[in-house]
């Protein structure tokens, strides 16, 4: 078959890509190794930047978002005895939203089937060919039929373990591993916070967010060989307690309907375009999830690329097609910058030395304006 994209991918990136291309006139072409099911179930983030909600709203993508979103206006700052809120709307103007990356991948997958576009789920041995040249993609399909997708340009949303990157000869990579991870709970219980709650600990880190007004989702400082089986659900409230709690604060708790262990690190690779190839979202890029930028990095990119892709397709002009491994790595670098900070502060890896380290610039961050907005403008999203 002949397309003008050929998409690896059909995650929240590549469904991305698709819909703002479609909306351009750019036909293409989705594969994706998965199950539609699977895909659509993946528990991902939540935290959307105003940007994002923003593109989604523009692009007819906001019809749930606007009604099951839980826009928010900043986060929780938290260590033993102390509790501070930062206001983002105050400090930067702007604000985040809950709104779980299912409920997107939804949005995205009814929008693709109302439009008719192509997309190939369960393909396997996706293998990219003469990606500096004219360029095509093979694969099998889900009844066992050898394919082939000639395509003007081939775009990697594919992941970390994807077939795309690997097709970047040379790849310059950057990356750190962190010293712990992080057990996820997802709860059917209402949020016992406002907003979402970062507590530092010496017992480790803590997190309390939501996904809904019926949903909370929690995580825990664990070890990165962590064995899942050793948390019971009495475990996991009594340390959600202990390390989220405030005077005069209650954690509501109820049943636990998901956990799981998540490795923490930071990923870039270089370039992010080889000839007709390019990456986005976490094919080329990973960081911790501290910062609520995976996803919200991934739009960026989609959002960029789109453009470029719709100048040089259209009317020929290749300067944004040319730029866009620069200008998105600026992007990305700053985004794993702030993770990676964010990362750093609120996680016990050291001595009692670097935990007071880390107090100080807690202190710091809720007291100073410069600060506070400092992280605020991170936080909630730079301009896209």
């Amino acid at each position: 078959m002949r397309t003008q994209v050929a998409i690896v991918g059909a995650g929240p990136a590549g469904l991305l890509l698709s819909h703002l291309l479609g909306l351009e006139g750019i036909d293409s072409v989705l594969l994706e190794r998965q199950t539609p099911d699977y895909v659509q179930a993946r528990i991902r983030a939540g935290m959307l930047e105003a940007g994002t909600v923003g593109l989604l709203r523009d692009t007819g993508l906001g019809a749930r978002l606007d009604v099951e979103g839980m826009e928010h206006r900043g986060i929780h700052l938290q260590w033993p005895g102390e509790r501070h809120h930062l206001d983002f709307v105050d400090l930067v103007g702007r604000s985040v939203t809950i709104y779980g990356q299912t409920e997107i991948t939804k949005d995205l997958m009814a929008a693709r089937e109302k439009a008719g576009r192509p997309a190939y789920y369960s393909a396997t041995d996706v293998t990219l060919h003469d990606v500096t040249g004219q360029p095509h993609v093979t694969f099998v399909d889900e009844a066992g039929r050898a394919q082939r997708v000639d395509a003007d340009v081939v775009v990697g949303c594919d992941g970390f373990h994807g077939p795309s990157r690997a097709s970047i000869p040379d790849a310059e990579v950057w990356e750190r591993a962190y010293p712990f991870a992080w057990l996820g709970v997802l709860a059917d219980v209402a949020p016992s916070a406002d907003e979402l709650i970062y507590a530092w600990h010496p017992d480790g880190f803590a997190m309390h967010s939501m996904r809904s007004p019926r949903v909370s989702r929690f995580y825990l400082q664990v070890a990165p060989d962590e064995d899942i089986a050793a948390w019971s659900d009495d475990r996991i409230w009594d340390a959600l307690a202990t390390r989220l709690g405030h005077p005069g604060w209650a954690l509501e708790t109820g049943p636990i309907t998901e956990k799981s262990v998540l490795p923490m690190r930071s990923f870039v690779a270089t370039p992010m375009r080889h000839g007709n190839l390019y990456l986005a979202g976490d094919a080329a890029h990973i960081v911790p999830p501290t910062g609520a930028k995976g996803l919200n990095l991934a739009v960026a990119d989609v959002a960029l690329l789109a453009k470029a892709l719709t100048a040089s397709l259209k009317d020929g002009r290749d300067e944004l097609v040319d730029a866009y491994s620069d200008t998105a790595l600026r992007r990305v670098w700053r985004c794993t910058h702030f993770s990676w900070w964010m990362t750093s502060m609120l996680h016990r890896h050291g001595d009692d030395f670097d935990a007071q380290l880390q107090l100080a610039q807690l202190r710091r961050t809720v007291t100073s304006a410069a600060a506070a907005t400092e992280l605020a403008d991170n936080y909630s999203g730079l301009p896209l």
